[in-house]
């Protein structure tokens, strides 16, 4: 699997815990899947495609800049942000 696969399943899985979305109050866990490199050009880490300002920011960041950051990243990568299907209630 390439770094941006991985880093698809880390989104799925973060989605899946409903921290994208804006009125779970849960810290909004890392993107990074341990692919700690920056790309030729230094603009991002090719693992978790987060820039180095975004990297140092993290541990600081509420849970709202983490989504802004999440959805910046996804789409350095070209992934989509994940959505999580509405829950089947009845």
């Amino acid at each position: 699997m390439n770094a941006i696969e991985l880093l698809a399943v880390r989104a799925l899985q973060i989605s899946a815990g409903g921290h994208f979305d804006a009125e779970n109050t849960e810290a909004v866990p890392s993107p990074c899947i341990s692919v700690c490199r920056m790309s030729p050009d230094r603009s991002h880490c090719e693992g978790c495609f987060r820039t180095l300002d975004e990297i140092r920011i993290w541990s600081r960041a509420d849970s709202h800049l983490r989504r802004g950051i999440w959805r910046q990243l996804l789409d350095r990568a070209g992934i989509a942000v994940p959505v999580q299907p509405e829950s089947a209630e009845g």
